[in-house]
């Protein structure tokens, strides 16, 4: 039996609900699901009834919950007493990034800055793959990723999401609306940087297009946004995908920023396996207050 097969045990049973309680363990519900299913057999009892509309304990349920709610107490009394002070830590924090992370990442940093003075944090930022690469090798102790990848060998933590943008130019009809379909562009090139860059956001956006019936013109790769955003508002027949959060912080003449009508996609840090560093714990714990 693991601790967190317990924590998402009371998680479900206070919620009674699968989804509800993924979301308030920042993790996908399938994982939920299968550690629920994977403690119940260790158990040897059915702890919740399940159907399509509802969710509820069962007899061991209610037998247990108050039981794993008391072990949970107990194990984290355990690890804050072995748990260095956030006020005391040392050292250098080594964080991946990427552009446009915006305001949040701003938040974070001054936030643990003000918890833990004696702390560095040094940003490396990296493409998508690579980032992933320096974490694995020990290079890196988190990064920040999305959206969010599948990735087996690491541990991630949902901390927040956000909306994608369609950065055009300002006289171009489609400006005129607040949220735009990527059909509204269709006839327009549209200009994003190297695959390598981000293959998460590339092969996301090619699914969704697909699944709307979406062939948009590919543009001229981009190198610096900033330079590509004043191509296109001086005349340049082009858009591109930008991030809320990056779009926030931008302001380019001639330029609109408009919603487009796709999913929100999600932001993970990454860590390694296992049991986190304090630092790396206070990094998390901090991203979650900012979203």
């Amino acid at each position: 039996m693991e601790v967190r097969q317990l924590e998402y045990f009371v998680a479900v049973a206070e919620e009674l609900h699968f989804g509800r309680a993924a979301d308030r363990l920042h993790i996908g519900q399938p994982a939920v699901s299968q550690q629920i299913a994977r403690l119940e057999r260790e158990l040897g009892a059915q702890l919740f009834d399940r159907t399509t509309r509802r969710v509820q304990l069962t007899a061991a349920g209610r037998r247990l919950l108050p039981e794993a709610k008391v072990t949970l107490t107990a194990i984290a009394r355990l690890r804050a007493t072995v748990v260095e002070p956030v006020g005391e830590l040392t050292g250098t924090l080594r964080v991946g990034t990427s552009e446009g992370l915006g305001d949040r990442l701003d938040q974070v940093l001054d936030s643990i800055a003000n918890q833990a003075p004696r702390l560095q944090v040094r940003l490396v930022s990296l493409p998508s793959a690579r980032r992933l690469d320096a974490l694995r090798q020990g290079q890196l102790d988190a990064a920040f990723l999305r959206p969010a990848p599948k990735v087996a060998d690491l541990s991630t933590v949902a901390v927040w999401t956000e909306t994608l943008v369609a950065a055009l130019p300002a006289t171009h009809p489609a400006a005129a609306r607040s949220i735009l379909k990527p059909a509204d562009l269709a006839d327009v090139p549209l200009r994003m940087s190297p695959r390598e860059a981000n293959p998460g956001l590339h092969d996301l956006l090619d699914r969704h297009f697909q699944s709307m019936g979406v062939k948009p013109t590919r543009g001229v790769p981009i190198i610096s946004v900033y330079d590509a955003l004043a191509e296109i508002g001086t005349g340049d027949a082009a858009w591109t995908v930008l991030y809320s959060a990056a779009a926030e912080q931008l302001r380019v003449r001639r330029i609109a920023f408009r919603k487009l009508d796709l999913p929100a996609v999600e932001t993970v840090v990454a860590t390694a396996p296992g049991p986190r560093p304090a630092a790396v714990q206070l990094l998390l714990d901090t991203c979650l207050t900012a979203s």
